[in-house]
């Protein structure tokens, strides 16, 4: 699998992570400012674009090592900035907040565990790959349900409730999936994990 990984820097795809990287502070700046909508519609973007990139990187045969860091790292830093931001717009509880930044607090340490023992960067899960789905899915839901507060109240909770299933499944699914990155360190480390 790493050997289909190029060298190359300026790709398609990495484009559209970096662009992605560059939308976290505009929406946290938006959602802070209670522009709403346009909050609402950064996050829709950067949520497509997270699916938009890995299609383009094997359609176009342009996956990269650049492009395995970056999309994961775009990817986690969205989700945090993204539920901080929605915990102190009172769109979710700020428990949902410690439960994803604790998993990739952990993770994150156990990645370096693994770089430092001179093995590359764990391979991205398809659990961890769904979880992520899942959550950029949830987000603008639960921040559409908050804006339709007035709305019939068929809508509202309708929203509410499809916003709260991706969201309570993804945080489940992205849980499972640091027990099997903790298992994948555990291997190459040889048990010292």
């Amino acid at each position: 699998m790493d050997a289909a990984a190029t060298d190359r820097v300026l790709t398609v795809p990495n484009a559209i992570s970096a662009a992605r990287l560059v939308l976290v502070p505009v929406f946290a700046v938006l959602l802070v400012q209670r522009q709403d909508v346009a909050a609402l519609v950064v996050l829709a973007v950067s949520g497509a674009s997270d699916w938009l990139d890995g299609v383009l990187a094997r359609r176009l045969g342009q996956v990269s090592r650049l492009g395995r860091l970056l999309d994961p790292a775009a990817d986690r830093l969205f989700i945090v900035v993204t539920i901080v931001a929605l915990a102190w717009r009172d769109v979710v509880p700020w428990w949902l907040v410690g439960a994803l930044v604790a998993r990739d607090a952990a993770l994150g340490a156990v990645q370096l565990v693994v770089m430092r023992a001179g093995w590359a960067p764990l391979p991205v899960h398809l659990a961890g790959k769904t979880a992520t789905l899942m959550l950029l899915y949830a987000f603008p839901l639960l921040l559409l349900a908050h804006l339709t507060v007035d709305a019939p109240t068929a809508v509202a909770t309708g929203l509410t409730a499809l916003g709260w299933a991706a969201a309570l499944w993804g945080a489940a699914l992205y849980w499972t999936s640091g027990v099997f990155y903790l298992v994948q360190a555990r291997r190459l480390l040889g048990g010292a994990v």
